[in-house]
């Protein structure tokens, strides 16, 4: 009684039902024939092209879920997640370029620009081509430590400040403000 209870409401819900998602739903049900008429004995096997077939079908109308009997639509739920998986694997795979360079030589880069703070990478990148790393300039500013501070704190600037600090003294001493006697 409920079985053709459930029929009729479908029978009367059909005509309002888009024609797409009727065309949809006819696709599925004849995919499904064919995979079944196929002359397999023991389980169904369904080929890779059948899987993409019903997970396009799924992707492109959710409610076909309903009309599937030959799989389960978790089933077919866990097919469009692994698809979508392998998709990302795929497009986030490493594309080649040159060698990373190994974790020890980076930490010396960076401890030769920590310990010496007036060195560059030109002079970095010398000192690591004596001891034998062949690697680019670029490379080496690319790991060393970021200076914190406006770009013209460097070598010259620090050389000049001291210059007009002891200048700045010397004055000061000669003319008898300095505070010394």
């Amino acid at each position: 009684m409920i079985g053709l209870l459930c029929f009729v409401l479908t029978v009367l819900a059909s005509p309002f039902k888009s024609k797409i998602r009727l065309e949809a739903e006819n696709a599925a049900l004849r995919h499904q024939l064919i995979v079944l008429r196929r002359k397999m004995p023991g389980r169904i096997q369904l080929a890779n092209s059948d899987r993409w077939f019903f997970v396009q079908l799924y992707r492109w109308f959710p409610p076909i879920l309903k009309v599937l009997t030959i799989i389960r639509p978790e089933t077919l739920v866990l097919w469009h997640r692994a698809g979508f998986r392998s998709y990302w694997r795929w497009k986030s795979r490493s594309l080649g370029g040159r060698p990373q360079i190994e974790i020890e030589l980076r930490v010396l880069i960076r401890r030769m620009s920590v310990e010496n703070p007036l060195w560059g990478a030109p002079r970095i990148h010398g000192e690591l081509l004596k001891l034998g790393f062949e690697l680019a300039q670029s490379s080496v500013a690319k790991y060393m430590v970021k200076r914190r501070g406006p770009p013209s704190v460097g070598k010259i600037s620090l050389a000049r400040t001291l210059v007009l600090i002891n200048t700045a003294s010397a004055a000061l001493s000669s003319s008898g403000l300095g505070g010394e006697e």
